[in-house]
């Protein structure tokens, strides 16, 4: 009878290391991989556009701000060892426009005579720098996480050139951690593990911008599933939450200095965009991203030697999308129209 319950008991054992087996195997392939896909000397083509609108309130008067940025980047790599993946990003395009109170400045490198050049030629040479800069950037491609940025030092002389002022405050905000977010082909979205429809996680990060103050940035994710339009695509349906603290160094250099106060996320308005990303396995990289956010709070501001109250609300949507030709033509576009 022993020997029965032994060989029962060892058969129901047999049978559960079968079912776990079986249950991993189906696990494993229930999850989706994430993993961005690179090939040596194939280049990829990305676009990042940002739209901000937002409401200043000082001594009792509503100040207005639209700004919209558009950068097209292009992505080669150059190196690809295991999971260690060596791109050059170049800037070769962008668009920039910024709308105060009704009265725009806009360049376009699309154009040669970009309007507002002559009444900014300052701003003019700035945004004219951003053209054609580039960057050496290690990426660890499972992950995606970048583990080096080298071009900081050209691009702050460019920028700074003429300028002791700008020169000091780009050598305080181009951080070595706040260039890798910004030179990041996966904009800090995805994920290292596969994921089972249904799963969620974080992701937190902190961008310190030295004299300007800090953001942090915790993005909770969900993912979907296929996208149930395009039906080729993954979906993670994202939730960012950005939290903004005034500097806590030195801010000599600047014209003005955030003393106090916070910027937090509220509930988006119901107009504005869900922030969602859609990923395509099959190329290994992302198809398209939106993050939306609203944010609001009040900052004491000093300048020249007065210190002002300042309400602020900002909306803002950054959407980003890859594909492997360049984009067509148009607003900061470098692909010329056709005649």
């Amino acid at each position: 009878m022993s020997r029965v319950r032994v060989g029962v008991a060892g058969l129901f054992l047999a049978s559960l290391a079968v079912v776990a087996l079986v249950a991993s195997r189906a696990d494993a392939q229930d999850k989706q991989s994430f993993t961005l896909k690179l090939e040596k000397d194939k280049a990829f083509y990305q676009k990042t556009d940002t739209v901000v609108a937002q409401i200043i309130k000082v001594q009792g008067q509503d100040l207005t701000q639209k700004q919209q940025s558009t950068f097209f980047f292009k992505w080669t790599p150059e190196k690809i060892e295991g999971e260690k993946a060596t791109l050059k990003q170049k800037v070769e395009g962008l668009f920039m426009s910024i709308d105060i109170s009704g009265n725009p400045i806009i360049y376009d490198s699309a154009k040669k005579e970009p309007a507002g050049s002559a009444s900014n030629p300052g701003l003019m040479d700035f945004f004219k720098g951003l053209e054609g800069t580039e960057f050496t950037v290690v990426l660890n491609t499972k992950s995606g996480a970048v583990e080096k940025v080298d071009g900081k030092e050209e691009l702050a002389k460019k920028l700074g050139a003429g300028s002791a002022q700008m020169d000091s405050l780009l050598k305080k905000i181009l951080t070595d951690d706040s260039l890798k977010q910004m030179a990041d082909p996966t904009a800090g979205l995805l994920t290292d593990a596969g994921r089972a429809v249904g799963d969620k996680w974080d992701r937190k990060t902190t961008l310190n911008l030295g004299p300007v103050g800090s953001y942090e940035v915790k993005y909770d994710f969900t993912y979907k599933g296929k996208d149930e339009k395009l039906k080729h695509l993954d979906r993670i349906e994202v939730s960012p939450t950005i939290t903004f603290k005034s500097p806590t160094e030195s801010t000599e250099g600047l014209l003005f200095k955030i003393k106090s106060g916070t910027l937090e996320t509220k509930a988006l308005d119901p107009d504005q965009t869900p922030s969602v990303i859609l990923f395509n396995s099959a190329l290994g990289r992302i198809e398209k991203a939106t993050i939306s956010l609203k944010m609001e709070g009040e900052l004491l501001v000093g300048i020249g030697g007065n210190d002002t109250k300042v309400a602020l609300s900002q909306r803002q949507t950054t959407t980003v999308e890859q594909q492997n030709d360049p984009f067509p033509p148009g607003q900061g576009s470098p692909t010329p129209a056709k005649k």
